[in-house]
């Protein structure tokens, strides 16, 4: 397995919110440090593309300190 963690110091997510961020249902977005606003669609298609290829998707985050998003995906060594 291959994993890659990518790290922010943001605004973080509140705990409660979590689990609305892989759900097109949840329809969950937040201003960002500079008050950009996002879809709402990048996790959801993140998530699709990694299950589809075998692999997990997961997101740690304080509200006020930041996240870390991670996935693992098989290695695949063709030779």
């Amino acid at each position: 397995m291959v994993r890659l963690s990518v790290v922010d110091y943001g605004v973080g997510i509140p705990l409660n919110n979590l689990h609305k961020l892989f759900s097109i249902s949840g329809n969950y977005s937040t201003s960002g440090t500079e008050n950009e606003r996002g879809t709402g669609l990048g996790l959801i298609l993140c998530k699709e593309f990694i299950e589809k290829n075998g692999g997990v998707i997961w997101v740690e985050s304080r509200a006020g300190k930041g996240s870390v998003f991670s996935f693992t995906v098989p290695w695949f060594n063709k030779r």
